[in-house]
């Protein structure tokens, strides 16, 4: 084959290979898909045509950015990385970047940031468990191809999520075991649905177990959130905690420890999502792993297919693993 001299474009690489502009694309993208026979001639003639793939021509021959956007609310979570990692890793496989931005907890910044990013990309994997449901609903069509994280699991579109009630009861069935009979659960956020659903499950567990008292106190998401609720723990009488992540545990158990409360002797502890501190902190924190590496993978599968233009996928719910570690222990007698 003769070597060209002007600079090959892909439409020559197509044209002497046989193939099409999008095979051609998947081949120099590395997408693993293409049948390795047929990915061997395209770069066999990308090479000998001196051919070089080009971002910005394959965006405008394709008609997409290779891009998607994914709006999580808070970046130093590390149960929110732990998602983008898997999504981001399983996204690089099929030859696309993930633009990510980051809320901050603001309500209002959700909605904004969805709508611009999804202009810029191909589509939109949305963690917004702070958005109000009737919000929620408007803002899917305007977004669209989208995939939920932790929400709308009766929603119109796929959606991946934890399922945050069994596993917070199985936290509380936990401590029950040991013998606590007065549990405090710290708060997350009010307009929070995983809070909401950890609400309902251990209202429901309250309900089933008549000799348990359940004591509500306002916390928050973060490390601090959990110190500052420690006074009001020790007030409550109560002799465990189930807080609402492992961030709002560890700060109640550093507080706790300042004011020489024994972990688990005085006070059990639990958290959740099990980030990967939670083993180190002393003692070992008992909590419920979320697979958030595998949310990321899936919701970027349910993406694929619907960029790829087949059925939308059926919605998937993980179950969270209860870890027992050394933070929680018999009650007190």
């Amino acid at each position: 084959m003769p070597r060209t001299t002007a600079k090959a474009t892909i439409t020559d690489v197509a044209k002497h290979a046989g193939v099409s502009l999008s095979t051609v694309s998947r081949v120099m993208n590395g997408n693993p898909t293409v049948d390795p026979a047929l990915a061997e001639r395209v770069r066999g003639v990308a090479a000998e045509l001196g051919y070089t793939a080009s971002p910005l021509a394959r965006s405008l021959v394709l008609g997409r950015t290779q891009t998607v956007a994914v709006v999580v609310p808070d970046l130093g979570n590390p149960t929110f990385q732990a998602v983008l990692r898997g999504l981001s890793r399983a996204a690089a496989t099929d030859g696309y970047h993930v633009l990510i931005a980051d809320s901050a907890e603001q309500v209002a910044e959700e909605r904004i940031l969805a709508v611009e990013t999804r202009r810029r990309t191909d589509g939109l994997i949305l963690c917004a468990p702070r958005m109000a449901d009737a919000e929620l609903d408007a803002l899917l069509p305007d977004v669209g191809p989208v995939v939920l994280v932790n929400r709308g699991m009766d929603a119109a579109v796929p959606a991946v999520a934890a399922d945050y009630g069994t596993a917070v009861r199985g936290l509380a069935e936990h401590l029950y075991d040991l013998g606590h009979r007065r549990i405090a659960y710290l708060a997350g956020l009010a307009r929070s649905a995983s809070n909401a659903a950890r609400l309902a499950a251990l209202a429901d567990f309250r309900d089933t177990r008549g000799d348990v008292e359940l004591i509500e106190l306002t916390s928050g998401v973060d490390f601090d959130s959990g110190a500052a609720t420690a006074d009001a723990v020790i007030a409550s009488g109560a002799t465990a905690v189930l807080a609402y992540n492992d961030l709002v545990a560890m700060g109640l158990l550093s507080a706790v420890a300042e004011r020489g409360i024994r972990v688990p002797d005085d006070l059990s502890v639990t958290g959740f999502d099990d980030i990967p501190f939670a083993r180190y902190t002393n003692p070992p924190l008992t909590t419920a792993a979320v697979p958030a590496e595998e949310l990321g993978a899936l919701a970027w599968r349910a993406l694929q297919a619907s960029l790829a233009g087949g059925d939308a996928p059926a919605s998937v719910l993980l179950e969270p693993r209860v870890v027992v570690r050394g933070s929680t222990g018999p009650a007190a007698r």
